[in-house]
């Protein structure tokens, strides 16, 4: 039986967390994905209203079980339940991958109470509450258990975001302590600008000569380490937060 994974954040079939789901399915997990069209309309690129379909086909192209769930974050209730539905779809979840996030870029003068609250419930309190359910349902024999979260730090002009995503850093290695009686390791990946359909031309050409490699990261780029820190041979890295930018500054 192939394991089960539970990767958040998986609304666009441009976006990281679908060349997540499908470097998870190569490599041979079952994937359960949430998405959330309420963010992606809120977004400047829409709701990719096909995405799930076609996710789905690539990941049970590559022999994968699929499942797939809409959670808002903001929503105290929705980590338990994503793993409720997963665990009756699935079974119990070995890994989880989180790579959902709330991002709305504002600064010190200008972020609202609401932006801020709703930055760190959807990136920092969910994650906690994922965690948290994800270990809860474990049983997966000791040592096979993954948590994988993806951070940046760009807080500068995006104030909520940057600052929410250095809770999650501070929470996910704190799993890696919190867990150890499960077997269960905890990293986090800072992948740095990733080109998701986002960039303008000038922003690619920007981070083409910040890079030694010159190029922008790709979303395959994150996916094979995510892939590799889930495998048997990742599992000896442990509460570390990863740069996997190219090199990138």
């Amino acid at each position: 039986m192939r394991p089960v994974a539970v990767v958040t954040g998986v609304g666009r079939r441009a976006g990281i967390g679908a060349g997540l789901a499908e470097q998870l399915a190569a490599t041979g997990w079952d994937v359960a994905f949430t998405y959330f069209s309420g963010y992606d309309d809120r977004m400047p690129w829409g709701q990719d209203t096909s995405a799930r379909d076609e996710i789905t086909a690539v990941l049970a192209g590559h022999g994968a079980r699929v499942f797939s769930v809409e959670a808002d974050f903001e929503d105290v209730a929705a980590p338990a339940e994503v793993f409720r539905a997963t665990g009756e779809a699935l079974g119990p979840a070995q890994a989880l991958v989180i790579s959902h996030c709330e991002s709305v870029d504002s600064g010190i003068l200008d972020t609202t109470i609401e932006s801020f609250d709703r930055h760190f419930a959807v990136n920092a309190r969910a994650t906690w509450l994922l965690i948290k359910a994800f270990a809860e349902q474990y049983k997966a024999p000791y040592g096979d258990g993954r948590i994988v979260a993806l951070t940046s730090d760009h807080t500068a002009g995006n104030l909520p975001y940057g600052a929410s995503k250095g809770a999650l850093d501070r929470i996910t290695l704190a799993a890696a302590q919190e867990l150890s009686d499960l077997g269960i390791t905890a990293n986090v990946i800072n992948p740095g600008p990733i080109d998701t359909g986002w960039m303008t031309p000038e922003l690619v050409e920007r981070f083409v000569a910040e890079n030694p490699l010159k190029r922008p990261g790709r979303p395959v780029d994150t996916a094979n380490l995510v892939a590799f820190l889930c495998s048997a041979e990742g599992g000896w890295v442990n509460a570390q937060l990863l740069h996997s930018n190219g090199g990138w500054r």
